[in-house]
This record gives C-alpha cells, structure tokens and sequence, in this order.
C-alpha cells in the first residue's frame, strides 16, 4: 500500500464522539514509552503526524487520523503510566475499554511490545483480556534497531515461546522498527488486505 495522505482528524474522550462514517479503523496501544507515535509517523511517512515526546504518559485521549481518505488510524492512551495517579489510570482504562468493547469499525488492534523486555505481566494481562473479549489484535514488536540481528531474533523467538506455553495460537506477529521502517510494508500490506473485507464480516476470526 502507498499512503498518499494521512491528516489528523479528532481527538476526544468518549467513543460516541468518534467519527460517524463507516470506515475500517486499525488501533494502536501499548504501554507507555513503547515507541507507538514514532510508529505511527513511520507508517504513515510523516514525521509529526502523531505527537512524540520524551515523557511517558502524554497521549490521554482517542486520536483519529485519516489515511487516503479512506481508513483511519488511532491512536490509543498509552497504559500502565506507574506516575499517574489512581484516577487517571482508571479514566484512561475507561477510554481504552469503552473503544475497544463499543467501536463496530475497529478492524484490528495493534498491540505494541518494545522487543527488548522480557514477558511483562501487564502486557500479558491485557492480551488474555483481548482474547477473552474475542477483540482481533495482532503483536507488533518495536524498536529493534536498538539490538543486533541476532539478538532481536532470539528475544522475539523467546517472546514467542513463552506465549505459546500459554495459547494454543499465536496472532499475527510484526517486526518493527521506527529508525529504520522495518516491518512497514508488512503492516500496510496486512491493513490493506483487512481493508477490502466488509466491516460486518471482520471478527476475531478472520
């Protein structure tokens, strides 16, 4: 896929407020610091597109952005912030959950794991929660232009590992990097084919 146009469109709190027409929208969530603004600059090929900062923590509401006029990416609150307070983590948990359970158009749920940690327990949470909720989401590794080849290969492979001790499947996986566009194509290529199915017809099946 070539992406001609990607602007911004919302920003908001309350999923009654998204955008009323019926386009495919690809979700993007991950703990904090994880590297899920630079992706989606990275993916859609333009450099302050989605808002990157050195602090955890800043995206705290639903971001809306319109590529080729034709699908939409958004850009989810960023979860388990260990310095907001009790009350925000519960509001932002109350945004995340709200769109994820209630958005019909939500195609697919990217779920961004920094590729240099080990198994963290509340990414591992949040995947079980997904499952359970039959929510279809796939695993996008980052940053793994800050490790050799060799390394991300095996801290992947590891990653994989222990998932499969607790999944009888895996969901689709992506290698990503921001610095040097890894995995781009891949991704593009995926929301395209996900793109041409009818919106009634896109479950955790598919």
């Amino acid at each position: 896929m070539i992406v001609n146009t990607a602007r911004f469109v919302i920003s908001n709190s309350d999923v009654a407020k998204c955008p009323s027409d019926n386009k495919h929208e690809y979700a993007f969530i991950g703990r904090s610091n994880v590297g899920k603004s630079s992706l989606i600059n990275m993916l859609t090929n333009r450099k302050d597109l989605a808002k990157t900062s050195s602090t955890p923590g800043k995206t705290l509401l639903i971001n809306h952005f319109l590529v080729n006029d034709s699908w939409y990416i958004v850009d989810l609150p960023g979860y388990g912030f260990a310095r907001r307070n009790k009350e925000g983590r519960a509001e932002i948990g109350r945004i995340i959950k709200s769109y994820i359970l209630n958005r019909r158009q939500m195609t697919n749920l990217f779920l961004l794991i920094d590729s240099r940690l080990k198994p963290q327990k509340i990414d591992l949470d949040f995947m079980e929660w997904l499952a359970e909720n039959e929510v279809p989401f796939s695993i996008v590794f980052t940053k793994l232009d800050k490790m050799t080849s060799t390394a991300g290969k095996k801290a992947i492979e590891s990653y994989l590992s222990f998932l499969l001790e607790q999944w009888e499947a895996l969901p689709p996986i992506f290698r990503t990097s921001s610095e040097d566009k890894r995995g781009r194509n891949e991704i593009l290529d995926y929301i395209e084919e996900m793109n041409k199915l009818p919106l009634d017809d896109v479950d955790a099946g598919e």
